[in-house]
């Protein structure tokens, strides 16, 4: 791949995905990418890149973007995000929401559904403190291919075992051959589907807590900024943001505060003005999406 080839690819990743990639990374791109360009039928990485010029080939794209895609993810990763749930943000949650019992979480990016759906197992287990309430989780990730997976909750025995619980694969999965599947009650609080975050979210509506980790390290500082800021305008005044361990608000956006004494957790900044939707249009009114999955 020439370096001509390398600077195409790694604008249009940016243009699509957020993706920045340094000069130094050419070796990843071809890694990913070789098995792309011959599934396509093509003899080379020239010959794809060609191809992408061409036009009309936005399919080869969003393969191209879906094989760039760190998709690492596991059950209750890092842990401390989902002791801030149980301790934190949901009794926080309850106490203000006793009015409307209702409850909007937002996993920002979901990739095979391990992060949702160990929130969900965490409601689950809290059920006597959120009796009769509805709580809607939404699940969304650049990915179809991804996405596909986490709605069929089907995980190999090296997924369930990180992370997860024993107690919990006991009690809320069921093996089928050397695989495990995840209880289609839980499969059936999660909604999936397919999003860019550089594009416009807030036809989502409102949210109570967005989970949005591990997504800021791969970008740029005007796109980290422009998504903090989009996120502030689709979060309650009195809801929280999850980031992940090696991300931060601090020196990028006024439109958030630490939560003292909860790692990784970001509460919306009253004092702040808020920002308009970068992406365009306000958001919308607040959106009750309806429970289950494909």
């Amino acid at each position: 791949m020439t370096p001509l080839d390398y600077d195409f690819l790694r604008q249009r990743l940016k243009e699509r995905s957020g993706l920045v990639l340094s000069a130094d990374k050419q070796y990843l791109v071809e890694s990913r990418l070789l098995p792309v360009a011959r599934k396509a039928g093509l003899g080379s990485l020239g010959e794809l890149v060609a191809a992408l010029k061409r036009g009309n080939a936005d399919a080869l794209m969003t393969t191209v973007v879906e094989a760039m895609m760190t998709n690492e993810t596991f059950f209750f990763r890092d842990k401390t995000p989902f002791e801030n749930f149980r301790s934190t943000v949901l009794p926080a949650l309850i106490a203000a929401r006793r009015t409307s019992r209702t409850i909007r979480i937002w996993c920002a990016a979901a990739s095979t559904g391990q992060e949702p759906y160990s929130l969900v197992m965490s409601l689950r287990e809290m059920e006597r403190n959120i009796a009769g309430w509805r709580i809607d989780v939404i699940a969304t990730d650049l990915s179809n291919e991804v996405l596909e997976k986490a709605r069929q909750g089907i995980y190999s025995q090296f997924e369930v075992q990180r992370g997860l619980p024993i107690q919990l694969l006991i009690k809320y999965f069921t093996q089928v051959g050397d695989m495990w599947q995840i209880a289609p009650e839980v499969r059936a609080m999660v909604k999936y589907q397919q999003l860019n975050l550089l594009s416009d979210f807030s036809r989502l509506g409102m949210f109570d807590l967005i989970f949005c980790r591990n997504v800021l390290i791969y970008f740029d500082q005007e796109t980290k900024i422009n998504l903090l800021n989009r996120l502030a305008q689709v979060i309650a005044g009195d809801g929280y943001l999850v980031l992940g361990a090696a991300e931060t608000v601090v020196g990028l956006t006024d439109s958030f505060k630490i939560v003292a004494e909860a790692r990784g957790l970001y509460a919306p900044n009253p004092r702040a003005s808020r920002p308009s939707a970068a992406a365009g249009g306000k958001p919308g009114p607040r959106l009750i999406a309806v429970n289950g999955g494909r």
